[in-house]
């Protein structure tokens, strides 16, 4: 049996305000049930109490608007779950990156400053396998994941042994979106494979040093690299590289296991003997 209550009463019922419910309705996300001609009061059905309740958690789970509207509507409880399910997973992936600052603050405030071992290298030209792309930084994760298992496929079909890499271009950082060129290395007479392009990389100095662990530090390990560069070399225009020694998709390894390469472009290797500072 459904009976009609107030909007007063309906607030009691759901835990949701007057303003909030005349809000709901201005958007259409939850109507009345009825509206009375002449006074404009709002009556609400009992068997809209549910969805209201429903509502009212999505919304404090951060759930936009948008998305609820798509619950709420959804025809069937099939689509419904999909969109709560697909919602859900999104917020254990924002739980799994806010736990990854916690812990990185909590390093920065309990553990000294380690020292930063600096390695210099020439590194010849070399043709890879390669995929170039403008990519945003909040998109870089997902191109990754979706770019390198590409890679990584060529390379196997070809029989190719290497480490993966990529190149990130100044725009990359400066303006938060750029060229960036994922790579495999392969032979200079490689053929060409479909879903990627042959590319040759230039030949160059570069200051190296290894970053150990997840990539939620990262910054750290590129602000201590380029501060070395900057105090003890002569920086070279081009893009930073970055080797993936091991990486995700690597059998067992964990974000810990991670260990990348970051490459620095500068004109010449110092004439002293600067390869390792304070980071």
């Amino acid at each position: 049996m459904t009976a009609s209550v107030t909007i007063g009463e309906f607030a009691r019922l759901t835990h949701l305000s007057v303003k909030t419910l005349h809000h709901y309705h201005d958007i259409g996300l939850l109507t009345p049930a009825s509206i009375d001609a002449s006074t404009g009061y709002r009556r609400y059905g009992t068997d809209q109490v549910d969805v209201a309740q429903l509502i009212r958690r999505l919304r404090s789970l951060q759930m936009p608007l948008a998305q609820v509207r798509a619950v709420v509507d959804a025809p069937d409880l099939t689509t419904r779950d999909q969109e709560l399910r697909a919602h859900l997973d999104q917020m254990e992936q924002e739980l799994v990156r806010t736990q990854d600052v916690v812990a990185s603050l909590r390093t920065m405030l309990t553990l000294p400053t380690s020292a930063l071992s600096v390695e210099y290298r020439f590194i010849p030209a070399f043709r890879a396998y390669g995929v170039a792309d403008h990519v945003a930084r909040d998109d870089i994760g997902p191109w990754c994941g979706e770019v390198f298992p590409r890679l990584g496929a060529a390379a196997a079909r070809a029989g190719i042994t290497a480490t993966a890499g990529a190149t990130y271009s100044d725009e990359f950082f400066a303006d938060e979106a750029g060229e960036v060129v994922a790579f495999v290395p392969v032979a200079p007479d490689q053929a060409p494979a479909d879903g990627v392009e042959l590319i040759d990389l230039p030949a160059g100095f570069f200051a190296i040093t290894v970053h150990g662990g997840p990539f939620t530090d990262f910054d750290r390990t590129y602000g201590a690299l380029g501060s070395h560069v900057a105090e003890h070399c002569e920086v070279a225009p081009g893009p930073i590289r970055e080797l993936y020694l091991v990486g995700p998709g690597d059998d067992g390894a964990g974000p810990a296991d991670y260990r990348t390469e970051i490459c620095w472009p500068i004109r010449r290797i110092p004439s002293t003997n600067v390869s390792s500072t304070k980071g």
